[in-house]
């Protein structure tokens, strides 16, 4: 019999993924305009390089300039045409001030011929006043009236001049602004702090804007803290949980282990020949930047820890003698084969966790150093040797 004894120890049950490493926040920089990349930024770190991958960029930091002289002659355009405009607007406030002057001095005649020609009335029914003055006064309070009505109309007709200058000047000055903004996206500036991860343009090169903006450089917002997306099969997902602890290690650093935890489990399941997987995202801390982006990373979720319980080898579980009637499996129950070197028994167990190679004893007539069978030995047989048959192995003859 292969026996082995019953220890006392710790056990760490995991759940073994593989995934591939993130940065936490990836920003796609593109062009809002069209034109030719003229030159790219300079590195804020060093003055004599320019940004390209790997740079590390501030907010706001320039990567690229786009050639401007088009987007210049248009806001030089626009704004010759809103300098014209507010020219008109002030000749159009000019004009209601003198229809305004024009309709006072209009309102104060008109207000003197009224009263002259209530006197007129009052003086002719008298008889003291002759009908030729008579008819002159009422001739000038007509005229004055007429006037008034040519002043109040030129009002009327500089102020909706006025409106639709003041309206042409909102829209030139809109003309403007816009001009000015196509000119400021001719300078490519850094939405964010991190690390170029990507650069997908040249000196030279047309970018060309349509529905969707070019991408012209990826961003990795802060790579200081990364994430890894780990693919766990359909059977595992249910011993995975937010918070959870996970141990990871990548082939660039064989011999170093990270830490992590888990932040999601995303639901949007994928099925690759028949075999349906969950992505999980691990978050992990990287203060000195040895994890790169796109790293391949071999990951164990801590689903359970038990310390000084009774293990035995999941091959004590699996053994049965050749005689004996195997029961059917089940979850949290074993089956174990004592050997006191004499005789066999058979023992029935409740079982705890695993780590696939060991598992923890939680109840049963099983105490530690005893003997379990994890295998029979295998049986040699011997017989006679033929004198006659060749030694190909170079023994003695």
């Amino acid at each position: 019999m292969n026996t082995t004894p019953v220890r006392r120890g710790d056990l760490l049950a995991t759940v073994t993924a593989t995934g591939t490493i993130e940065p936490e926040e990836v920003v796609d920089v593109g062009a809002q305009v069209v034109g030719i990349i003229q030159k790219f930024g300079t590195d804020p770190r060093d003055s004599l390089r320019t940004v390209d991958f790997g740079t590390a960029v501030e907010e706001k930091t320039v990567l690229a300039l786009i050639d401007d002289s088009l987007y210049v002659a248009r806001r030089d355009k626009a704004s010759a045409v809103v300098e014209q405009v507010k020219a008109q607007v002030l000749q159009c406030e000019a004009d209601l001030l003198r229809a305004e002057a024009n309709a006072k001095q209009s309102t104060a005649r008109h207000n003197q011929a009224s009263r002259d020609w209530e006197r007129a009335q009052k003086s002719f029914l008298g008889g003291t006043l002759s009908e030729q003055d008579y008819d002159a006064a009422q001739s000038t309070y007509e005229v004055t009236k007429a006037d008034l009505a040519v002043s109040e109309a030129a009002i009327r007709q500089a102020k909706a001049a006025l409106n639709a200058a003041q309206k042409t000047q909102a829209g030139a000055e809109a003309d403007l602004r816009e001009a000015q903004k196509n000119l400021d996206y001719t300078v490519i500036r850094s939405p964010v702090r991190g690390v170029i991860v990507d650069r997908r343009v040249n000196v030279g090169q047309t970018v060309v804007s349509s529905l969707n903006a070019p991408s012209l450089f990826l961003i990795a917002k802060d790579l200081r803290r990364v994430q890894i997306w780990a693919s766990v099969n359909e059977a595992d997902i249910g011993r995975i949980q937010v918070g959870q602890s996970v141990r990871f290690t990548v082939d660039a650093y064989p011999s170093d282990e990270f830490r992590g935890e888990v932040t999601q489990i995303r639901l949007n399941a994928t099925m690759t020949q028949n075999v349906v997987t969950y992505t999980v995202v691990v978050t992990t801390e990287n203060p000195t930047g040895k994890l790169l982006p796109y790293l391949t990373a071999t990951l164990k979720f801590e689903t359970g820890r038990r310390s000084n319980v009774l293990l035995v080898p999941n091959a004590a579980l699996r053994w049965q003698p050749a005689s004996g009637a195997s029961a059917p499996p089940q979850a949290d129950h074993g089956t174990l084969w004592v050997w006191d070197h004499k005789t066999l028994r058979k023992v029935d167990v409740r079982t705890g966790l695993t780590d696939g190679l060991c598992t923890e004893i939680v109840a049963g007539d099983i105490g530690e150093e005893q003997l379990v069978v994890v295998g029979q030995a295998a049986v040699v047989e011997t017989g006679t040797t033929n004198p006659f048959t060749p030694n190909i192995f170079g023994g003695k003859k």
